[in-house]
């Protein structure tokens, strides 16, 4: 699939931001996105960006039309076919999933619109669930917009650093500086990771085992995210940085 999507984006401009909105609405729609591997095609994409062979602003607009169409379908989906769907079999299996989804969507709509775009599993289900409960659209148009404006250059971002990162010149420095980029990328996705996972632990009140309890998490969450940010300070004064920026600002402006 990743050749496949490589070749027909470097077929045209066109084709690439067709590329982009198909993946973005696929990504968005009732059940579909939960079968697609979301940050890894996006990640893909956002590489295409870094290298130059795909321009991030026409990116971010594809991406976000094609989002925004596939969150309003599944609204749609969940109003019109809301019976047939409490009866699905896939429903059924995911009730407590389900459930927690309808509950956080009657006690605050709007953040769990936004925050759910972000969510693997809760992106392409939030839309349609908040169409079997009804929800005004002028409570869900307008954080399916902001979700949708804001997920597209998050997604990208990971793949636009690895992009850039693989076309630095090579020589022994920049190889190290590569490197250790990479780590700190790993320690800041590691830390957001480990704060969510405390934050579903308190939240849901999960039982732990007595090795990683809630608060070793909270700990080893807060010591890896200031790992990353500080580690993403020092690096700025690595002398390769001053490249890796002259090509960032280069591909935002």
């Amino acid at each position: 699939m990743e050749s496949w999507i490589t070749s027909f984006i470097t077929e045209s401009l066109t084709y690439a931001l067709l590329v982009v909105g198909i993946i973005s609405f696929l990504e968005s729609l009732a059940f579909v996105g939960l079968l697609l591997p979301g940050i890894i095609l996006m990640t893909m994409l956002g590489t295409f960006i870094g290298d130059g062979r795909l321009s991030f602003y026409p990116a971010w607009i594809s991406g976000t039309v094609g989002c925004l169409l596939g969150d309003w379908i599944s609204y749609y989906i969940g109003l019109y076919f809301k019976n047939w769907l409490y009866n699905l079999k896939f429903l059924k299996k995911n009730q407590s999933l389900f459930n927690r989804v309808q509950s956080v969507l009657h006690k605050h709509s709007i953040m769990t619109i936004i925050v759910g775009r972000f969510i693997g599993p809760t992106r392409p289900l939030i839309p349609m669930v908040s169409g079997m409960l009804k929800l005004p659209l002028n409570k869900f148009i307008f954080p399916s917009i902001i979700g949708c404006i804001l997920w597209p250059p998050v997604y990208f971002f990971p793949g636009i650093v690895t992009g850039i990162t693989i076309n630095i010149p090579q020589n022994t420095e920049n190889n190290y500086f590569k490197w250790l980029l990479l780590l700190i990328s790993i320690l800041i996705w590691l830390g957001i990771w480990l704060t969510s996972k405390w934050w579903k632990i308190k939240k849901n009140k999960i039982k732990t085992s007595s090795f990683f309890t809630q608060k070793k998490i909270g700990w080893l969450a807060i010591l890896t995210t200031l790992s990353g940010i500080f580690s993403l300070i020092a690096i700025q004064f690595h002398p390769t940085m001053l490249i890796f920026r002259k090509i960032f600002f280069t591909i935002l402006f």
